[in-house]
């Protein structure tokens, strides 16, 4: 069987146009955790084989609830080296570039493209959860042209996923995370230089000791993302 058999419910979709506009596209994803790990494997599956992850973490039994990587025999291991493994189980024609590391504030070492550059990727999935790191990320991103930037706001604490819904990071109500990285951006006097679009929830927060999360609401923000990037391609704006 060729591997084009295998994207072929995707081709009846998107069409033979968008679908080479899906493999041929490249995408950075920030975070591969609850989020970022479910939004990776959608992309590959639907039929994308260009993509970047990036994640400095390793799998911690704590994740195994909810995360893609996380397995019993996976505990331990980079995340990103583990979701490699099984995006290439799924296409080993893809693309999958893996980097071990975390995004910091002022971190120049990711390869975003230069300010007001040509950007290296169409897109841009951020699915981190530092603030400080998630609003730096956001301002950079956006400074690269041509790159079109989705992120993710808060998945944790929520049980409903009916209530995940899509909206513009400055017009966002009820997301606490949302609203402490435009605070974030206040502070450091600097902000977005076009919208964003973002997966959030309309949910209200049910606090708890630790910050609880489950996989039927995070995969559906992984895959939210994950949409963002495959609409955009297939309406080819």
């Amino acid at each position: 069987m060729i591997m084009e058999d295998f994207f072929s419910r995707s081709e009846a979709l998107l069409g033979p146009e968008g679908m080479d506009r899906l493999r041929n596209a490249r995408v950075i994803l920030f975070g591969v955790g609850g989020v970022g790990s479910w939004c990776a494997e959608a992309l590959i599956r639907t039929g994308l084989t260009h993509l970047t992850i990036v994640d400095g973490d390793v799998v911690q039994s704590s994740n195994v609830n909810r995360q893609l990587p996380a397995t019993h025999e996976t505990i331990g291991r980079p995340k990103v080296e583990v979701l490699r493994e099984r995006l290439l189980t799924i296409n080993p024609d893809a693309e999958i570039v893996a980097i071990n590391a975390m995004y910091k504030p002022n971190d120049k070492s990711f390869p975003l493209g230069e300010d007001l550059g040509e950007a290296p990727f169409n897109f841009l999935i951020d699915a981190i959860d530092s603030v400080e790191a998630k609003a730096d990320l956001i301002i950079n991103a956006t400074r690269v042209r041509g790159m079109k930037v989705f992120s993710s706001m808060g998945a944790a604490l929520r049980f409903d996923p009916t209530a995940v819904t899509t909206g513009e990071l400055m017009s966002i109500k009820g997301d606490a995370l949302a609203k402490a990285v435009r605070a974030r951006m206040k502070k450091i006097g600097l902000h977005p230089y076009r919208k964003v679009r973002c997966v959030y929830s309309t949910e209200q927060v049910h606090p708890c000791e630790t910050r609880g999360s489950l996989m039927q609401v995070t995969a559906v923000f992984g895959c939210t993302l994950a949409s963002m990037v495959i609409n955009a391609l297939k309406t080819d704006n």
